[in-house]
């Protein structure tokens, strides 16, 4: 049944990193007073913002996407800055480029990183040793970091109590509409089956991906959407490699990164890791789409390509695989541009929505929202 009517200067629906960090930038930074954070699981930062490389870009996973490299440049140390608790950067990252099929030579490459004032260095002989040099032209130290998830779920729940930020974990916002009266109403469903329809001034939509999968007055994003069914499989690294994240780029090959909310590695391959892909449509919640997905992993076959590359992974341990839905903008699938999205809806006044594919995105976003009149 319906229950209330309550009042809120703002709703942010999503309880990941981005939905966390806009609410709290709402209470802290723009002084709104009566927030409500809506999360569909049953914890904060559980879905995507868990189920990922837990890299925090620098911009050398970028050469052909000025712009996308540059602003994580600018951001990483940012990010260092404000969440030093949470960031892991006691590894060596290294950078190895390929002989064949690469998109960019090593000559390119260092080009690039000088182009966007990243570090860069020649990686230490034992360093290059991990590589197969009939496959890998050139090998690079470079700085880059690990940030753990679970330590900023605990930093958003302190900072979400401390801005008195009503938090409703599983709770599904259902549809979004315009009141008479002004504002804006949202239909909110518990996992119970209770059903309460708020009201609110701004609406912040920071769902990833279930961005348009709302009912009522919602009129979806401009920008269109793909989703992939991705598989991070997490490993357990021989002792050489313990200490060290590496990407061997640029093209149809793979990661291998420190991953500290488990003292694992994640392990991805361009290849194998995407294992279903679809363009966004209302009424099918790839959330949903998730769940009836048969989770057959594809590790043995990631293994034996990295290992090809770099022989020391074929003595890791396979523990696990997480697998989560990841959204990008179709513009962008074809190349290595990763903006943000940030849509205010003209036909519903104070409602916004948001999109960033990777942790550092998030000062795009507050910088986006600085210049909004709220």
């Amino acid at each position: 049944m319906l229950i209330g009517n309550p009042e809120n200067d703002a709703i942010v629906v999503g309880g990941g990193f981005y939905g966390a960090a806009v609410a709290i930038y709402l209470g802290k930074q723009r002084g709104l007073k009566r927030i409500l954070l809506v999360e569909r699981e049953n914890s904060l930062l559980s879905r995507a913002s868990y189920n990922n490389q837990a890299r925090v870009h620098n911009g050398y996973h970028y050469p052909r996407s000025f712009t996308t490299a540059f602003r994580s440049r600018v951001n990483l140390p940012r990010f260092v800055r404000d969440w030093p608790s949470a960031v892991k950067h006691d590894f060596t990252m290294l950078y190895a480029i390929a002989r064949r099929n690469s998109k960019v030579t090593s000559k390119q490459f260092v080009r690039f990183c000088h182009a966007i004032g990243a570090d860069i260095r020649p990686a230490d002989q034992s360093h290059k040793e991990l590589f197969d040099p009939r496959l890998i032209e050139d090998v690079f130290e470079v700085e880059e970091f690990a940030f753990d998830s679970m330590k900023l779920a605990h930093w958003a729940r302190q900072e979400l109590a401390g801005c008195c930020v009503g938090v409703r974990l599983n709770t599904r916002a259902q549809a979004i509409s315009v009141r008479d009266e002004g504002g804006l109403s949202v239909l909110l469903e518990a996992s119970d089956g209770t059903r309460e329809c708020v009201s609110t001034r701004y609406l912040f939509n920071c769902t990833y991906s279930g961005l348009n999968q709302f009912a009522g007055d919602f009129p979806g994003t401009r920008m269109g959407l793909k989703h992939e069914i991705t598989e991070m499989a997490l490993m357990e690294m021989p002792g050489n490699l313990t200490s060290t994240g590496i990407t061997v780029m640029d093209g149809p090959f793979f990661s291998m990164m420190p991953f500290p909310a488990r003292g694992l590695h994640t392990l991805s391959h361009v290849r194998y890791t995407p294992h279903l892909h679809w363009q966004d449509q209302f009424g099918v919640d790839p959330y949903g789409e998730l769940v009836r997905y048969q989770r057959h992993t594809r590790v043995d076959r990631m293994i034996r390509d990295v290992g090809r590359y770099v022989p020391a992974l074929l003595d890791a341990t396979y523990r696990e695989s997480l697998f989560e839905v990841k959204t990008v903008l179709v513009k962008n699938e074809g190349d290595d541009g990763r903006p943000i999205l940030f849509e205010k809806h003209a036909s519903l006044p104070g409602c916004y929505s948001v999109l960033g594919g990777k942790i550092d995105n998030i000062y795009d976003v507050l910088e986006k929202l600085d210049t909004e009149n709220l």
